[in-house]
């Protein structure tokens, strides 16, 4: 498998979080780091598409939300 091989920097602090972390999931720090990557990456495409949307289509109710948490299967705390 081909790999992009790339040197970082981060604070000395994040960095022993971020290798802890790592460790505590039983993962190689460049295998945890790439994981969270790939999270941001969908994460900033979602709030994109999500935003995309509400300019197109007007902005999500909160009953909106509610039913897409549910569909999700996440909980919705404090749901009048």
């Amino acid at each position: 498998m081909k790999v992009d091989k790339m040197s970082i920097s981060m604070d000395p602090d994040l960095g022993d979080q971020v290798r802890e972390a790592a460790q505590r999931a039983g993962r190689p720090l460049s295998g945890w780091l790439a994981e969270a990557a790939a999270t941001k990456l969908r994460s900033e495409a979602l709030a994109e598409y999500l935003h995309e949307f509400e300019r197109s289509h007007g902005t999500l109710t909160q009953a909106e939300i509610h039913a897409a948490r549910d569909e999700l299967g996440f909980s919705s705390p404090n749901r009048p």
